[in-house]
């Protein structure tokens, strides 16, 4: 069964049923062995805007240049 012919099976499901499906899906995926998941009390560097100085003043000559185009 592909993804299109689930989808319309999916979206008639109530919101609990929803949620258990996505539950299911997530613990069926944490138990492949070619998926990394996130492992408890470890530190990831995720990059943010925050501390990006000057940032703001590229995005608005990018949005200014769109603008005159």
């Amino acid at each position: 069964m592909t993804l299109t012919e689930l989808l319309p099976a999916v979206k008639q499901l109530s919101i609990l049923e929803k949620i258990k499906l996505i539950r299911l899906l997530a613990e069926d995926l944490e138990l492949q062995e070619d998926i990394a998941p996130l492992e408890p009390s470890k530190t990831y560097n995720l990059p943010t805007p925050y501390n990006t100085f000057g940032a703001d003043a590229v995005l608005m000559q990018a949005m200014e240049s769109i603008d005159r185009a």
